[in-house]
Formats: C-alpha cells, structure tokens, sequence
C-alpha cells in the first residue's frame, strides 16, 4: 500500500507539469498546422504568378515572333525595291546628263 500512495502523490505532482506540456504541444502543432496551410498557399500563389508570368513571356514571344515576320516582310519589299531605286536613280543620271549636252548644243 505505501507503494501506491506514493505512486498516488508522484502522479499528483507530475499530472499538472504533464498536462502542461501536453497543453503546449497542442499549441504547437496548432502553429505547425497554421505555418503548413501558409506554405501551401504561399506555394499555390507562386504557382499561380510562375504560371502567369510563362503566360505572359509566350504572349511576348508571340508578338516578337509577328514583329520580326513584319520586318522581314518589309525588308524584302525593300529589297524589291532597290534595284528600281538604282535604276531610277541611273536614268535620272542619264537625263541629267542629256540635258547638259542638249544645253550646250
């Protein structure tokens, strides 16, 4: 009997220290459980920005790849017209120099 009226008064002077810290470990996981669910919506958010940002970046790259068929479309049309230019340019030479021989004649 001695033996369980000490166990009796050992168990009196731990159960409140134990359910103290039982209490703690409550608030604890609370605080894990809330960090948790912030991570996962941390990770969901950037998830989301990630994918709008590739979203964006190939919507980008849509445009740049029309501005450069643009440019290339212009730059042959240019291209077209550099021989006519030179050939013009040749005749207007040409008349130019007509015109000085008929001046002095």
């Amino acid at each position: 009997m001695p033996a369980d009226k000490l166990l009796a008064g050992i168990e009196r002077l731990i159960s409140p220290k134990l359910n103290e810290i039982i209490g703690e470990l409550k608030a604890i996981n609370t605080r894990i459980d809330s960090t948790n669910e912030r991570i996962d919506s941390l990770r969901n958010e950037t998830k989301t920005e990630i994918n709008s940002v590739r979203s964006e970046i190939s919507s980008v790259r849509k445009e740049i790849e029309g501005l450069r068929t643009e440019i290339n479309v212009k730059f042959d049309s240019l291209e077209k017209r550099i021989p006519v230019i030179e050939k013009m340019a040749a005749l207007e030479l040409r008349i130019a120099e007509l015109e000085k021989k008929l001046a002095v004649a």
